[in-house]
């Protein structure tokens, strides 16, 4: 499969919500009590906003015959200046999306793989994400690639 990357841009909108509306619907089939469907698509119209007209934000899209076939969302995050905490500059990996019929083909690591170069190219030496524990596809991928858990957020329903 032939599959390029390239930065995203205003006019790929309607296949970008294609494809986090994918990954919107995988999280709340797995946690019904966390997530719900939005109402709209503004959230996703502030995030291609950002990442299309800023430089600390960015989307790349991985294309495949002319179709929009996954997508990463990053941004460059801060660490506050705090008594115990190192000020620093990291980049954040909100979402990685592949679309269903294309994942298991290297388009996820290619898509990391391009905001690695992106951080870099901003003197950024750290990228960080979340993924939940249910994603064990999404978790054996970042770990293949050198992704380490630092911190572990637990939660226990009571009802």
């Amino acid at each position: 499969m032939d599959v390029s990357i390239r930065q995203a841009t205003a006019n790929d909108f309607e296949a970008l919500c294609e494809l986090f509306e994918d990954v919107e619907a995988l999280h709340r089939e797995a946690l019904p009590h966390v997530f719900r469907k939005p109402e709209g698509r503004g959230w996703i119209q502030e995030a291609v906003a950002a990442a299309t007209t800023g430089d600390d934000a960015v989307i790349f899209v991985a294309e495949s015959a002319g179709r929009a076939v996954g997508l990463v969302h990053a941004s460059i995050g801060y660490a506050p200046d705090l008594p115990i905490v190192v000020p620093r500059r990291y980049v954040m990996i909100h979402d990685l999306v592949v679309g269903k019929d294309f994942r298991r083909a290297g388009i996820g690591r290619a898509l990391v793989e391009r905001v690695h170069e992106w951080a870099l190219a901003r003197d950024v030496a750290e990228v960080e994400l979340n993924v939940w524990e249910f994603n064990k596809p999404a978790l054996a991928l970042y770990k293949e690639m050198g992704y380490e858990t630092v911190r572990r957020r637990m939660s226990k329903r009571l009802k």
